[in-house]
């Protein structure tokens, strides 16, 4: 049987670099206030005229690199992103013509901080089917451009950060290493706890001076819900995934959350009984990079030697939507 199997990772950051006491400068807060609460230590943020797929095409030539491919021996991609460049068309269409790819199919998952996953799982069904055996797999936020800078917004904007990861899955027809399962999960009944009401096809017009005047196309998030649930969703779809593929806990070599938060990340390795090599965690200098998070980490792990062939590896990521899921490799 064939599955999908990680054959390159590759991430990029903008150049500029956040430091708790630069948000100082925005807001009312300070670099232990920030610490305590997220962990974060700094984070990176595009200068004007930077646009998100550019940081894409950079990752995805890190990747692409790594894998030993150029981009015409690409099939097809898979874009998570909830800011993209423009409204439409989306960006993976733009990274498919920058990438000089050829004219191949690509489409943008838009599932927040779970995109990355659920980029995975569409990517995995589409080589499982047999229909392409070489899928680029991006994850890429810009979420600074969208964010209350002002002492009102702390509680979020502390936390979000730009940046773009990116791997190569490739047709394994061995059936030994490769993408194992999935699990994958939605409740829109908590939508409202972390979410963008503006610019809305559901308005006319999609945004007006008003919604500008009242914030409504700032991220807004209730943080005390999302933290319940993330330490809830992501341990018990953790497990779920390692039961569809026939593993127990005790057979993880890593662990790789998303990023969303320290305190968060620290939960889901109690709940998960986990010791501190099986977890992995670089908000403190990244920050929260939304769909990005788990392709960032995954290439920094890769590059850090800490996976190796053979290695149970699972992604786990909650976000907005309320949308949640994990995946079970075998490196």
């Amino acid at each position: 049987m064939t599955i999908a199997r990680f054959t390159g990772t590759g991430f990029y950051v903008p150049q500029r670099v956040v430091t708790n006491d630069d948000m100082a400068a925005f807001m009312d807060t300070s670099d232990e206030w920030i610490r305590t609460r997220t962990g974060i230590e700094e984070r990176h943020w595009v200068t004007e005229g930077e646009t998100g797929v550019e940081l894409a095409l950079k990752a995805s030539m890190n990747a692409l690199q790594a894998a030993g491919r150029p981009a015409t021996d690409l099939d097809a991609i898979v874009f998570a992103t909830s800011t993209p460049d423009q409204f439409a068309p989306g960006n993976g269409t733009l990274l498919q013509h920058q990438l000089g790819a050829g004219d191949i199919p690509a489409i943008d998952i838009r599932t927040q901080c779970s995109g990355f996953i659920y980029a995975l799982s569409v990517a995995d069904a589409w080589i499982r089917a047999g229909n392409y055996r070489r899928i680029l797999v991006v994850g890429q936020e810009i979420q600074s451009t969208g964010m209350d800078l002002s002492t009102a917004g702390r509680d979020v904007s502390v936390i979000f950060a730009d940046g773009a990861g990116a791997v190569v899955l490739e047709a394994d027809d061995t059936d030994r290493r490769g993408l194992l399962a999935f699990d994958l999960h939605s409740d829109g009944s908590k939508a409202q706890h972390l979410w963008v009401e503006s610019p809305a096809s559901k308005n006319h017009p999609r945004i007006s001076q008003a919604d500008v005047a009242a914030g409504k196309h700032l991220l807004r998030m209730n943080g005390k819900e999302v933290f319940r649930n993330a330490v809830e969703l992501m341990p018990s779809s953790t497990l779920a995934a390692l039961d569809k593929a026939g593993l127990e806990l005790e057979d993880v070599a890593l662990v790789i959350p998303h990023q969303a938060n320290l305190r968060i990340s620290d939960m889901v390795q109690r709940k998960l009984g986990l010791r501190d090599d099986q977890i992995y965690n670089n908000i403190q200098r990244y920050g929260n990079t939304t769909a990005a998070t788990i392709p960032i980490a995954l290439d920094e792990c890769v590059r850090q030697g800490r996976i190796s062939a053979g290695d149970i590896v699972v992604l786990t990521a909650f976000g907005s939507g309320f949308l949640w899921g994990s995946v079970v490799v075998r490196w």
